[in-house]
Formats: C-alpha cells, structure tokens, sequence
C-alpha cells in the first residue's frame, strides 16, 4: 500500500521535473513548469513526513538529477531493495502507532464503560452490551432473520458524530444478521417505535481493526436508535 503510494509519487516526479533542474536552482518557481515541479516535491515531502520516515533531501534530489542525467548510482536491483526497506519501515511505523492507539482507545473505552453502568437506568448484557432506554414502544421486536428501517446517530465516547440516519433525514433499511453484534443484539431488545441509546465495547462493534477514518482500533461506540418498522 506504502510502495505504491511512494511509487507513484516518484513516477510523477520523474515525469514532471526534466528541464526544470537549471530553473529550480533558483529556489523560487519561476514558470508553470517549475510550479508543478516544485508541487510534485512537496508532495513527496508530505508524504516522507506523515508517515515519519527520515530521507536526506540532498540525496533525493540528486537521485532525480541522475537519473535525467542516464547516471544512476544504484542498480535496478539496489533500487528495488532500498524501496522494499523503506516500505518495510513505514509498515512498521504504521503497525506500531496503531497498536498504540488500539491499547489508548480499550483503556479509555474500559473506564467509560465502568462509569456509564454506575447510572441506574442503563442495564447490561452478557455480551457487555449496555444499553438504555429512552423511549419504549410498543410494537413487535424483531428477531435476527429480520430486516428493520431505523434512524440512528452514531458517536464516539468523546461525542464526536461519525455516522446519522437523522443528519441525512433518511432512516436506513438492513437485515440484523448483516451488521454488527452490538447491533444484531441491542435491535432485538427493542420493539418498534423505542428509542434505545447501545454502548457497544469493541468486542461487539468493530474490533482492533477499527472502521475507515473515524473509528479507530478498539473503539467504544455510542448509537442513538429509533426502532421504525420491521420491514420483513
């Protein structure tokens, strides 16, 4: 994943510096060209920087001279290896932060947890579902076959919204055996037209993987759910 990104940085490096070395000696981008140059170099920049590898920018930039020049100092062979190294430490750093977040989120996710289940109206499973009632209706409660229409706001411990139904103003359709377990859980304790708030440990949420950019490895969740109809 690494590679590829350093790669095609490269390649447009390569691309969209010639005949901008003499120019850019100046320092300032001076022409079009040079602008887009000059871009291309504080993309690669940016991206040695956020994932915290350490390069010498003299010998970046001599690389690129070399290589226009028909003069590289590496083989195909050296190439391949220092790319695959730096690919390596990058995944390595990658891993490292994210277990580090993955052990700050279950520990910050555990106090939370044994704070909420101290207030008298949340009750809690043996799953380590928690779970509170706003409002109770009056209807069926589904079972896991089912396919229910509900709306939902979906919070991190710290209250930040990653994901609402209500923000959008369309209720959202789906089979309870296709989400998860917090979810197939907490949806059978209600009947249609409750309004439940799921405190769900990442055990049953979304694990040590986390989910896209938002929610992170062993999250603690909070949803908001309103129990509209059973659909079938």
């Amino acid at each position: 994943m690494k590679s590829s990104i350093l790669s095609t940085i490269a390649v447009a490096a390569i691309a969209l510096c010639g005949g901008a070395v003499a120019s850019a000696q100046s320092g300032k981008p001076m022409t079009p060209n040079d602008t887009t140059s000059y871009a291309v170099g504080m993309s690669i920049g940016r991206s040695f920087k956020d994932q915290g590898l350490e390069v010498d920018v003299n010998m970046v930039a001599n690389g690129i001279r070399d290589f226009f020049a028909g003069n590289p100092k590496l083989t195909q062979e050296q190439f391949q290896a220092a790319l695959t190294a730096l690919q390596q430490k990058a995944m390595e750093r990658m891993q490292a932060a994210q277990a580090a977040q993955a052990g700050e989120n279950a520990k910050q996710g555990e106090a939370f947890l044994a704070e909420n289940k101290k207030d008298p109206n949340v009750k809690v499973t043996a799953s380590g579902l928690q779970y509170k009632v706003i409002k109770e209706g009056t209807g069926k409660k589904p079972t896991k076959e089912n396919v229910v229409k509900v709306h939902y706001t979906g919070k991190l411990i710290d209250g930040k919204v990653f994901d609402s139904s209500v923000e959008r103003g369309e209720p959202a359709e789906f089979p309870l055996s296709g989400v998860i377990a917090g979810w197939t859980e907490g949806l059978q304790l209600m009947s249609v037209g409750s309004k439940y708030t799921l405190f769900l440990p990442p055990n049953i949420a979304y694990g040590a993987n986390g989910a896209g950019q938002s929610i992170g490895p062993n999250a603690t969740l909070v949803f908001d759910v309103e129990l509209i109809e059973i659909v079938k």
